[in-house]
């Protein structure tokens, strides 16, 4: 009888048969989750590059914005002035391929006298957002040129060089001169100590040629090419400037000086005499004195811009010899005493106002500097923060420092107060203080027509001789910022052969330092090297960069972010 199948066996095939499914079943399900999960990793991976890219696009929207914005503000020839003549900020667009850009400019405040301007842009790339809030300023150069060249003719230029001997620290400006064939446009003989950056609009190649690999090694803080020129140059620019000083000076201090006294080449002028009495900073008006000036038009480099010719031109303009004032200035309400705190004004754009600082306006010439002995205390020394602003030339009579503390290298501190600013519309020099000496100038006596009395300026010679035999210290010192609107900065009188040259203190050459800034439409001569007229030595006063010099005259084309002034959001819709 054969024995019936145990039903145990066929219970173990069914549970064989059963895990083989249930491990499918389960293998199934983990490949599912699996596939689904990695196309959730795929598509939020694709998701999260489209968003990236597209948030790169809304950055690069933003970031044209700005530089359009930036470059606009450039263009412009006083930018409180294309503020103001906008009711309300300044707005522009950008559009570029899969995204777009809008920027709003705006004035935002004063730092001291120093304007800072507020640039909003937004970036758009579908629905993803990036906004820049940034407040910027015009950047600051301690010495801008417009061309490292100085007049010869009323068409022609000459290279002029940095030489051993000379300190340059500061920042120089350099606007490209766009010669053919390009060399060039920095100009060296030996080798000066540059210790700051240099900046060049130049490219540093002339197609293959690299211009600049012989003197590379000279600059200490480097050098950098292809920078956005200075406004110095444009005539309407630096005009604007001027007639912002013009608008805010007040009424007692802006003049407009006659020349009456009959001399030869006769300039009107008033006359600055500043010093400080009991800790009180003063300054000494002469209204309408008359420059006695002299015109040589032949081996001297006494050229100024000719603002009436097409183009850059030079005219050879009358240098100073001398000044006359009327002999009842006291009486007649020409001469008088200031204190400087008494000139101060504020500018302002809408609701914001700058820290108070003085002007002086002078629709003429200006001569700084007093050879007064019977000048109450110490002179020639500027205790306030004082601009001075001339129309024509301003001449610099003597030495000018600030009063207040100095560091051991003999910059003012940073914790001096004490500021000031020199803006010409024509040339500021140094006089030379032989030319009321010298024969060919009315046989070597200044004339006094009747009614009229000569001012002596400078120091006089200790060797005795006439109260017209004069010089000016050795070091000469400047400490102020200069802006030169029609010309260059420099010494009068320089000359090119050996006869009749600048009278020196001691030697056939002096010492110029200068600490502040500086900047000029062209070069002006300082010197003959070896033979005549100074040995330079600039220094970058830092305190500018705070605002400390009243009124707004910076004519960079370059804006740059203030510190701790830019702020970027990324907005996702």
């Amino acid at each position: 009888m054969r024995k019936p199948t145990p039903l145990f066996r066929s219970r173990k095939v069914y549970r064989a048969g059963g895990s083989a499914l249930a491990m499918v079943v389960l293998t199934l399900m983990v490949l599912t989750i699996l596939g689904v999960s990695l196309m959730q990793i795929s598509f939020y991976a694709r998701s999260d590059t489209v968003r990236q890219v597209t948030a790169a696009r809304a950055r690069l929207g933003a970031e044209a914005a700005y530089e359009k914005a930036v470059f606009w503000m450039s263009q412009q020839q006083d930018m409180l002035s294309a503020i103001e003549d906008r009711a309300a900020g300044i707005t522009g667009t950008v559009d570029l391929q899969d995204c777009s850009g809008t920027y709003e400019v705006d004035f935002y405040t004063f730092a001291r006298s120093r304007p800072i301007y507020r640039i909003q842009t937004t970036g758009t790339s579908g629905r993803v957002k990036r906004q820049f809030d940034a407040y910027v300023m015009q950047n600051i150069s301690g010495w801008d040129m417009g061309m490292c060249r100085i007049p010869t003719g009323t068409t022609s230029t000459s290279a002029v060089n940095f030489a051993d001997g000379e300190i340059i620290d500061m920042p120089i400006h350099i606007n490209d001169y766009g010669d053919s064939p390009d060399s060039r446009d920095i100009h060296i003989k030996g080798s000066p100590d540059f210790r700051s950056n240099v900046e060049m609009g130049e490219s540093r190649y002339a197609g293959s040629s690299d211009k600049y690999s012989s003197v590379m090694g000279l600059f200490d803080e480097g050098i950098v090419f292809d920078q956005p020129d200075t406004r110095i140059s444009d005539v309407p620019s630096v005009q604007a400037k001027i007639d912002r000083f013009f608008e805010t000076t007040k009424h007692a201090y802006s003049f407009k000086p006659t020349a009456s006294a009959s001399v030869t080449e006769p300039q009107p002028a008033v006359h600055l005499e500043f010093y400080v009495e009991n800790n009180v900073g003063k300054v000494r008006i002469t209204n309408n004195c008359t420059v006695r000036g002299y015109l040589r038009t032949s081996n001297t480099y006494d050229y100024r811009v000719d603002k009436n010719a097409s183009g850059i031109q030079f005219e050879p303009y009358a240098i100073y010899a001398y000044h006359l004032r009327d002999t009842d200035a006291d009486t007649n309400g020409d001469r008088f005493n200031v204190i400087l705190s008494d000139t101060y004004v504020s500018q302002s754009s809408g609701t914001e106002t700058s820290t108070p600082g003085g002007q002086i306006y002078v629709d003429g010439n200006v001569v700084i500097g007093s050879g007064d002995a019977s000048l109450p205390g110490v002179q020639d020394t500027v205790k306030g923060q004082m601009t001075v602003v001339a129309t024509g030339n301003i001449w610099l009579a003597d030495a000018i420092t600030l009063e207040g503390a100095h560091d051991v290298d003999g910059m003012p501190s940073e914790s001096n107060p004490n500021a000031l600013g020199l803006i010409a519309g024509g040339v500021i020099k140094i006089v030379d203080p032989g030319m009321s000496e010298y024969s060919y100038v009315d046989g070597g006596t200044p004339d006094e027509p009747s009614g009229y009395t000569y001012v002596p300026i400078g120091r006089e010679d200790s060797s005795g001789g006439d109260n017209n035999d004069r010089h000016l210290p050795d070091p000469m010192v400047v400490e102020a910022v200069i802006t030169v609107g029609g010309g260059g900065w420099g010494a009068e009188n320089v000359r090119r052969g050996s006869n009749n040259g600048r009278k020196e203190a001691d030697g056939n050459m002096d010492d110029l330092i200068v600490r502040g800034a500086l900047a000029e439409v062209i070069r002006g001569i300082v010197s003959i090297i070896g033979s005549d007229g100074y040995v330079k030595q600039y220094y970058m006063d830092d305190r500018l960069f705070e605002g400390i010099v009243p009124g707004d005259f910076w004519l960079k084309s370059k804006f740059v972010p203030a510190p701790a002034g830019w702020s970027d959001i990324l907005v996702l819709e």
